[in-house]
């Protein structure tokens, strides 16, 4: 990491168009850093406006790249310090390693890869550049996660808790036929929609002793999880179909519920502030790195190669026995 990297600094953001931008633009604004320079392959970025009308844009990557080598070069004040990645999944590797290689940290959306086996060529890469890879985990920084993570940690149960997880957010056909609908490049439900609660179980009850999967297709996956600390049967979907009946009556299209021993865990508000909550972490030098993402891109990659099979219905999740 280079000696001049102070306050306030430079940011980038890849994936400029995308979903989950705005909330990387605001937390880079609350923080009080720059935004600089942006990529997307898509140029329907004209949110960007609200943050900064001086950044640079890009829609190929060419351009983006070659722009931020002179940046680097030719005045040190002015290079980026940290780029956000929030390009589709399976590019986050490569982009990742575009920011060490230029002397940027690097700000990850989950999932950080799709492969546990990534993970060591860039811990490497760490060592090599002295730069940071960093994940957004929110999860981690949500109130009321905090109070349940604190909650089992003081008690000394000798049952596991029992924990039913379910998430399912609709999706029109567009998700289909974009990256999001392609297992190579997204990792499939389970890793696209699943993996920040994957995270917050194993950070929170520990690690996992057994896995099965009882459903798995292009719009839902289902199945249970034994933990250190918990039995989990958890399911995901995209499939408006399967939204409880009063959530359709109110015309709600997501559905997020975990309950521990039958008790529910209300989080469903609190989100708006969580990311900016993590970079004000990372840039006081703390933040989520490769070995917090580790356990559940390892889990997660477990599940897309199981097939799904018969199994005791105590382990199946209450939507998949309607």
């Amino acid at each position: 990491m280079m000696e001049d990297k102070k306050p306030p600094f430079n940011f980038a953001v890849i994936g400029a168009a995308g979903y989950v931008a705005p909330k990387h633009f605001k937390a880079i604004q609350d923080t009080g850093n720059n935004l600089v320079a942006a990529l997307d392959t898509s140029d329907s970025v004209g949110i960007m406006d609200s943050y900064s009308y001086d950044a640079a844009f890009f829609t190929e990557f060419e351009r983006f790249d070659r722009h931020a080598e002179k940046l680097k070069r030719n005045d040190p004040q002015k290079r980026i310090h940290y780029v956000s990645i929030c390009s589709p999944n399976y590019l986050h590797d490569a982009h990742i390693r575009f920011a060490l290689r230029i002397g940027a940290d690097a700000i990850c959306e989950k999932p950080l890869v799709l492969n546990p086996w990534n993970l060591d060529a860039l811990s490497e890469i760490e060592n090599e550049t002295g730069c940071r890879i960093y994940n957004i985990l929110q999860l981690r920084v949500h109130p009321s996660i905090l109070a349940l993570k604190e909650k089992i940690d003081t008690e000394n149960k000798n049952k596991k808790y029992l924990i039913d997880m379910s998430y399912i957010t609709s999706r029109g056909n567009w998700y289909f036929n974009s990256w999001k609908g392609v297992m190579e490049k997204s990792g499939g439900i389970a890793t696209n929609i699943g993996i920040h609660f994957f995270d917050m179980l194993l950070w929170i009850f520990g690690d996992v002793k057994y896995s099965e999967v009882h459903v798995s297709n292009k719009k839902k996956t289902g199945g249970f999880i034994e933990l250190e600390k918990a039995k989990v049967r958890w399911f995901l979907s995209v499939d408006r179909d399967d939204l409880p009946e009063e959530v359709k009556k109110r015309g709600n299209p997501t559905f997020r519920s975990i309950t521990v021993d039958e008790e529910e865990i209300e989080f469903s508000g609190g989100f708006t502030e969580l990311h900016t909550l993590v970079y004000r972490d990372i840039l006081e030098g703390r933040g989520f790195g490769i070995e917090h993402a580790r356990p559940s891109i390892n889990l997660v990659s477990s599940i897309r190669e199981m097939n799904p099979g018969k199994h005791s219905s105590n382990n199946i999740h209450p939507f998949l026995l309607k």
